[in-house]
């Protein structure tokens, strides 16, 4: 028999051991717990152990000094069918790194090594709601107001913020802890927001990390294809044209010639009137979330791509998806920003840059690849979720950032590029013109 698993993630500071110590102590199953911290002293984990029953904590594995999710993942699954082989317990919680994304763990569970003895039962995600607000969801937020680094990040460039909002993205329930620091209307505008967010996920708010352990440990609700396709950027994605554009370029991994998965996209050619027609659910207006996508066939100028990039509106929550930026012509790049700063990604190649025998054995295939005669699958397909936000503003800005009819002559090498180039590469764009 599985035993049932609960992957605990959110933020540093946002209350999981809290919760975490909660539960051990409200619940009369045996339960075994993971602990992952990044910190020179596992604090995290001594606070845990200290609150179990167990003389000698055993039953708790800290794993100290990395994150279980890239460079300690094969440790993980050892130590948790270890822990199952040599001990009994009724149910196992991982308490996730704060800088660290659910989803790689969640796999271990579902794919990997451990499948065979637990069974994945539910991603449980808590958000600090007096910090989720004042970054994301207040009007008249300080601009300097950003996530800050507590530990160590094993990418160095990646943005916190962009892990927050994946966390968010990726789990099944969503806990709002500490609402007593915030108003019912602060309150509200969160729960509005995450939902919009994480379209999927039951929202629980809550104070001091009190929740009752059922709901953390009777659902079965986790189902790793619908918690991957969840994520409100990739409906609205999904919306627009109903196709998944996610994950769906040809991966690069290092020979640019080979990859197993493919890019498909609309057929819309460029325009200042596309993509302003959608018929996807929009949240609720009194809260000002605005939540639409932008489509063009034509390549970002790189200079005044990167522009816009660094001075983005403050109202803008979400932006995901994929870009064609000029200069770039086989390397997909996913934009991904959250709060004041925005990360460009090579995660694959444009299946019109592949040799014309790969390239057409791959439509071949896939029937319903859409494709523009001119540009192939070449598109620059976003997501934009915000909060009073002026969208035919932005999407004229976007629409600046396209190469004029003069210079889609010109040779792009010629433009300044800061775009990267080589697979996994990341650029980060900072709203105050500092890109990391």
């Amino acid at each position: 028999m599985q035993t049932p698993v609960t992957l605990l993630a959110g933020e540093l500071g946002a209350g999981k051991t809290t919760l975490l110590s909660g539960l051990l102590e409200s619940t009369d199953r045996d339960i075994a717990v993971v602990v992952n911290d990044v910190g020179a002293v596992n604090v995290d984990a001594d606070l845990v152990e200290a609150r179990t029953t167990l003389e000698t904590g055993e039953e708790v594995v800290a794993l100290e000094n990395g994150c279980i999710c890239c460079s300690l993942g094969g440790e993980l699954a050892r130590s948790v069918v270890r822990l199952q082989r040599e001990r009994a317990f009724d149910h196992l919680v991982i308490e996730a790194s704060g800088i660290g994304e659910p989803e790689p763990i969640a796999r271990q569970f579902v794919r990997g090594p451990a499948a065979g003895v637990y069974d994945l039962e539910a991603v449980v995600t808590v958000v600090d709601a007096r910090r989720f607000h004042d970054r994301f969801a207040d009007d008249d937020a300080d601009t300097d107001v950003r996530p800050t680094r507590e530990g160590p990040d094993e990418t160095d460039t990646r943005p916190l913020a962009d892990l927050v909002l994946e966390q968010v993205e990726f789990c099944d329930l969503l806990v709002v802890n500490k609402c007593d620091l915030v108003s019912d209307e602060e309150r509200e505008r969160v729960v509005a927001l995450l939902e919009t967010l994480q379209p999927r996920a039951e929202v629980l708010p809550t104070e001091y990390g009190a929740v009752d352990p059922d709901a953390l440990l009777e659902p079965q609700r986790f189902d790793l294809e619908a918690a991957t396709d969840a994520a409100g950027w990739k409906q609205v994605l999904e919306d627009d044209t109903g196709h998944d554009h996610a994950d769906s370029h040809e991966h690069d991994n290092g020979d640019s010639e080979h990859g197993d998965s493919e890019h498909s996209h609309g057929d819309t050619e460029h325009g200042h009137d596309e993509a302003r027609e959608h018929d996807h659910a929009h949240p609720p207006e009194q809260y000002g979330i605005t939540v639409e996508s932008y489509h063009r066939r034509r390549p970002l100028h790189p200079e005044r791509f990167f522009g816009l990039l660094e001075d983005l509106p403050s109202e803008l929550v979400r932006a995901k998806g994929l870009c064609w930026i000029a200069g770039r012509e086989r390397q997909a790049i996913t934009m991904s920003h959250a709060g004041t700063e925005t990360s460009l990604e090579v995660t694959g190649r444009w299946i019109a840059s592949l040799s014309e025998q790969r390239r057409e054995t791959y439509r071949q295939g896939r029937s319903d690849l859409e494709w523009h005669e001119e540009w192939g699958d070449r598109e620059t397909r976003l997501a934009l979720i915000g909060r009073d936000l002026d969208v035919d503003a932005l999407v004229d800005r976007f629409d600046d950032c396209l190469l004029t009819d003069d210079e889609l002559e010109a040779d792009p090498s010629t433009f300044e590029n800061r775009a990267p180039t080589g697979t996994n590469e990341r650029v980060v764009v900072s709203s105050d013109d500092t890109p990391e």
